[in-house]
C-alpha cells in the first residue's frame, strides 16, 4: 500500500509540473536557425511575449528545413527568418497551404559570395583563374540552408569545378574568415546582410552577374494556419512586429557580438529604449 501511495503522489507530482507556467495561456513556440540575425530577431520577439503580454515562449533553434516543417505542421507556432522571395522559395512552396506569410519583418536582405576588399577579384566569373588563392574552398554554412542550395546552383553555372562548397555553420564560417583577414589570405565565404561580419571587416559581394544567387529580398514572419482563431493577441502583435530598418537589426546583432553577450537580456535591452516602436507592435 505504501508503494502504491508513493506512485500516486509521484504522478501527482508529475502532473504539477506538466502544468504550463502561465495558467490559461498556452505556450508559444518560435523555431528559427542560428544565423545571427534571425537569433537577434527571435529573441527580441520572445522578450516581448514573455516581458510585455505575458506569455509564455519557447524558442527552438534547428535547420532551415526543420524551422518551415514544424509550423507547417503546427509543432511551432511561428518563424520570423523566411528568407523570400528566393532563398526560401523552396519551403514556401512545399508548405503552401499550411503556413501564413504575415509579410516582412525587415528588408533590404542580401545573400551572396563574399570576400575581404584586399581580393583583387571582383566577380564570381574569376574565381576558376584564382581557385588556388583560395584554397580551392568556399566556405559554407549549415547544410540546410538555402543560402547553401543557391550556392550549389551557382557552382554548376558558372562551372567552378574547381572548387569545393564546405559545410559547416554560421560560427564557423566567421571564424574561418576572421583567421583569414588576420592572415591577409584570400577566402571567400557564403554570406548575408544584415550580418555584423560586414561592420566589423571591409567586406564585398562579388558580383553575380547570372543572378544564380539572386536579388535583394526580405526577412518574413511565417506563421502556423490556425494560429489567429488560436491565439489571436500573440497574432496580431506577430503581425505588425518589424524592424525599423535593417541598420536597427545589426545594432542589436552587434550587442550580440559583444563578451559575454546574452541575447534575451539584449532584447529585453532594445525593448527599453524603443518602448514607443514595441507599443505600436502591440495596439
Amino acid at each position: 500500500m505504501k508503494r502504491i501511495l508513493t506512485a500516486l503522489m509521484l504522478v501527482a507530482l508529475i502532473a504539477t509540473l506538466a502544468i504550463p507556467a502561465f495558467a490559461g495561456k498556452e505556450k508559444i513556440k518560435l523555431t528559427y536557425v542560428e544565423w545571427d540575425c534571425a537569433t537577434s530577431t527571435t529573441n527580441v520577439i520572445q522578450a516581448v511575449l514573455q516581458e510585455r503580454m505575458g506569455v509564455e515562449t519557447e524558442i527552438i533553434p534547428v535547420a532551415a528545413a526543420v524551422m518551415w516543417q514544424a509550423v507547417s505542421t503546427g509543432d511551432a507556432d511561428a518563424l520570423a527568418a523566411a528568407w523570400l522571395p528566393v532563398t526560401h522559395a523552396d519551403y514556401a512552396a512545399k508548405m503552401k497551404g499550411n503556413v501564413i506569410d504575415l509579410g516582412p519583418n525587415v528588408g533590404g536582405a542580401k545573400i551572396g559570395w563574399a570576400v575581404p576588399k584586399y581580393v583583387t577579384i571582383d566577380s564570381i566569373e574569376e574565381m576558376n583563374a584564382n581557385a588556388e588563392k583560395f584554397d580551392d574552398k568556399i566556405i559554407g554554412i549549415d547544410p540546410g540552408a538555402g543560402l547553401m542550395r543557391l550556392s550549389e546552383t551557382a557552382i554548376v553555372e558558372y562551372g567552378l569545378d574547381k572548387f569545393e562548397l564546405m559545410e559547416g555553420s554560421g560560427a564557423t564560417m566567421t571564424a574561418t574568415l576572421s583567421n583569414a583577414i588576420k592572415n591577409n589570405e584570400w577566402v571567400v565565404v557564403t554570406a548575408w546582410s544584415p550580418h555584423w561580419l560586414f561592420g566589423r571587416w571591409d567586406m564585398k559581394y562579388l558580383k553575380d552577374p547570372k543572378g544564380a544567387l539572386g536579388s535583394e529580398e526580405t526577412i518574413n514572419t511565417v506563421v502556423r494556419k490556425g494560429l489567429k482563431e488560436d491565439n489571436p493577441e500573440v497574432y496580431a502583435f506577430l503581425d505588425k512586429f518589424a524592424w525599423k530598418d535593417a541598420g536597427q537589426l545589426q545594432m542589436v546583432m552587434a550587442w550580440n557580438q559583444e563578451e559575454g553577450a546574452d541575447p534575451y537580456e539584449n532584447a529585453k535591452r532594445f525593448i527599453k529604449e524603443n518602448k514607443e516602436q514595441v507599443d505600436s507592435w502591440l495596439k
